[in-house]
């Protein structure tokens, strides 16, 4: 493979011990010619809606989102208001990742998870109606709602042009919002990492099926990818620095386990040995055993600087329009910096 470049470039933040580094690593991904930075928020971290109302007031073009929310926490007449307030604030740059979550965090904060599939249907539909300033009745099957809109009394009454990925991993879910996709609802899938590129190939056929039962084609659908990237100039390091994070990924979250193609048996054994959720730091060494080399970088751009560039380079001949890099490292910088230079002009 010949040195790749990319069309769009992202960064994921997730947690950094100083929530300032966060705040400045969007600022030098925009420095460095990055087009979106997306804020993690799929456990219960840093509030994400806080942490971009800071990105739009330090930084001038770089787009930001959830990567992702979920559609339960928050309802869904509050999501339309917070996304209409960012937008306004960024004056457009918002965009919105919404998921379906998991268990079994979901359960464990009161969320029946009851046809997830449903009940994203429902309410990414109530959604954009409210952001393109409908008035809205619906009576769903989880969402009802009756004669509401968003109440701009003296803001500007424009409808709001905030783009929606839904965070899919299973092949259902990739179905589905294809056919949202088509149907003009959201604007594509955030996918999601941990998995190896040969899911993309999965999850692209179930896109197009989904586009197509509604009349639409695969073009209709944007796919921006996060992708986690574990460099360093030793590769064994950089391969023992990702392990962690796989072995809790494939031992405590199912979808993650199926899609990651390891063998269930391990993903089970896996599983036992971190004891549930959430796992200590001891039980993650202990499970991180299982977890052989292969798997880690099967699943994570991890290795050297080249390595890591034409790993995700995989991820983008497989579906991926846009990678959005989760540095697992503490050298964020580094990785911007080594991803601007294959930056397409």
């Amino acid at each position: 493979m010949g040195d790749p470049t990319f069309d769009r470039l992202g960064i994921w933040n997730w947690e950094r011990e100083n929530i300032d580094d966060e705040i400045q690593y969007a600022i030098y991904a925009e420095e460095k010619g990055f087009d979106t930075v997306w804020q993690g928020e799929s456990r219960l971290v840093r509030d994400a809606m806080t942490v971009m109302g800071a990105y739009s007031q330090v930084t001038e073009s770089i787009k930001f989102g959830p990567g992702v929310t979920n559609c339960y926490t928050r309802n869904v007449a509050l999501m339309a208001q917070t996304f209409s307030t960012l937008d306004e604030l960024s004056d457009g740059r918002a965009m919105l990742g919404i998921g379906a979550w998991w268990d079994p965090l979901a359960k464990q904060v009161g969320i029946d998870r009851e046809s997830p599939l449903r009940y994203m249907w429902e309410y990414c539909t109530v959604l954009k109606k409210l952001l393109d300033l409908e008035n809205v009745t619906y009576d769903g099957q989880f969402i009802q709602v009756e004669d509401i809109e968003l109440d701009l009394v003296r803001a500007n009454a424009d409808p709001r042009t905030v783009p929606i990925y839904i965070g899919a991993t299973g092949l259902t879910m990739n179905k589905m919002a294809g056919e949202l996709a088509a149907k003009g609802v959201v604007d594509g899938v955030y996918m999601n990492y941990i998995i190896p590129p040969e899911h993309n190939e999965k999850a692209m056929a179930k896109l197009e099926e989904g586009a197509q039962k509604q009349g639409g084609s695969i073009e209709d659908v944007d796919r921006p990818q996060l992708i986690a990237v574990s460099m360093d100039e030793d590769r064994d390091v950089a391969i023992d620095t990702a392990r962690g994070l796989v072995t809790q990924y494939i031992g405590q979250q199912p979808h993650i386990t199926k899609a990651s193609g390891i063998a269930p048996e391990v993903g089970e054994q896996i599983g036992e040995e971190l004891g549930g959720w959430p796992a200590n730091a001891e039980d993650i060494e202990r499970a991180s055993r299982l977890v052989p080399d292969e798997v880690v970088t099967n699943v994570v751009a991890a290795g050297t600087p080249e390595d890591c560039v034409q790993k995700v380079a995989e991820y983008c001949e497989t579906g991926c329009t846009e990678p959005s890099l989760y540095s697992l490292g503490p050298n964020v910088e580094e990785v911007i910096d080594v991803f601007a230079e294959f930056k397409a002009a």
